[in-house]
């Protein structure tokens, strides 16, 4: 399985133009039946939106505000940073959130948010079915009224105030008031197909839904990508807000003990192995890179994997040829995601091994800031909501 979805990646990320020059026999073995496939995708998604458009299928409304992060291709958007982002947000603004999640891969991504939010008045819903999972939580806590602050369905100091659907734009089960878009802009589009003969999981028109689009990774490229990425999103939605982030490192943790806290600056001159299962492992190569260690070898697996006994021994007999090449002990750096998928398995390797621990930041850029996309969030669910939360 872990192979054929490193020939899948490859091809949904290689431009028609260079296949033959690039890709392998066995990848273009495998066109046909992807581009049938990608084809039979397109028509099922067109389904949908029409069931949808004339009523056949129905989206369920919440009583609170509901803000989606979605994206328009599969893994390494920055998702999951940018619902914490809004959660601690609405948290602050008095506006206490559920967070709606289907919960892939272990729930890693899950078991993160929860560690993180733990002191926050934030609620985490998982399930597939995420209106039943809402209508659970707002009738055990009670939630406000959005267009009356003086009417509450629950005197409980834990009602809920606002909805964040993780991973939502293409679970249209769940109206929205705002639908915020992830860009990855390391690999915004690949080959410009749907699924599964690329990494599309609507086609671009898809854009025009969007009341935010949000370019992650946005420091990690050159100016003329981030050109090429907004050129992309102008001719399908011309007026659509356009902001920058970032996943700022900010310290690592010990894996076993993630009570101790250390510098970024503790690994410098280190031997690094970076181990990762996520969707844009580059970007976090890259940040590693940054912090001064003397080398950084890496291993990658696909998003979500589950690090498995043979796993392990590959890893270790990487640290194995690490440690002999070069004298030196290396040290094990993976991602909160991948830590909190399997904190155990990882005991196993006896190296040291660090967690590097990171937030979403809006970055600066023509004169708009951090403050400057909150504010225009909140204009936003004034707008939606004709007179509703103050934030």
């Amino acid at each position: 399985m872990e192979k054929l979805a490193r020939l899948v990646t490859q091809i949904a990320y290689t431009p028609p133009s260079q296949r033959l020059s690039t890709l392998s026999p066995l990848h273009l073995s495998l066109l046909p039946l992807l581009s049938f496939a990608s084809s039979f995708f397109r028509l099922a998604v067109s389904l949908r939106h029409r069931l949808y458009r004339y009523g056949f299928l129905r989206q369920q409304r919440l009583p609170v505000p509901v803000i989606s992060v979605g994206n328009l291709t599969w893994g390494g958007n920055g998702k999951t940073p940018m619902v914490e982002f809004l959660a601690r947000w609405l948290a602050d603004s008095g506006i206490p959130p559920l967070i709606l999640t289907r919960g892939y891969g272990g729930a890693d991504e899950v078991k993160m948010l929860e560690r993180h939010l733990r002191e926050t008045p934030v609620k985490i819903g998982v399930g597939a079915n995420r209106a039943a999972i809402a209508a659970s939580f707002f009738q055990r806590h009670g939630y406000m009224n959005p267009k009356d602050n003086s009417t509450r369905t629950n005197l409980c100091v834990d009602r809920i105030g606002a909805a964040v659907l993780d991973d939502g734009m293409q679970h249209l089960n769940v109206w929205r008031d705002i639908e915020i878009v992830m860009v990855n802009a390391m690999m915004p589009w690949g080959n410009h197909r749907l699924l599964p003969l690329g990494p599309l999981r609507e086609p671009f028109t898809a854009l025009n839904r969007a009341d935010f689009v949000v370019v992650h990774h946005a420091d990690l490229v050159s100016k003329q990508d981030i050109e090429a990425i907004e050129s992309t999103v102008r001719k399908f939605n011309e007026s659509v807000p356009i902001f920058f982030s970032t996943l700022a490192p900010l310290y690592f943790m010990k894996a076993g003990n993630i009570s101790c806290k250390l510098s970024l600056k503790d690994i410098s001159k280190a031997i690094i192995l970076c181990v990762s299962a996520i969707g844009s492992a580059d970007s976090f190569v890259q940040r590693i890179k940054k912090m001064g260690p003397m080398l950084v070898d890496r291993l990658d697996f696909r998003d979500h994997h589950l690090f498995l006994p043979e796993d392990i021994d590959m890893i270790r007999k990487r640290l194995q040829k690490l440690e002999s090449e070069f004298a030196s002990t290396p040290i094990v750096v993976v991602t909160e995601k991948d830590y909190d998928r399997a904190p155990e398995v990882l005991k196993h390797l006896n190296y040291e091994v660090l967690v590097l621990c990171s937030s979403l930041q809006i970055l600066s850029s023509k004169g708009s800031k951090e403050d400057g996309f909150k504010k225009c969030l909140r204009q936003c669910l004034e707008t939606r909501l004709s007179g509703g939360y103050t934030t």
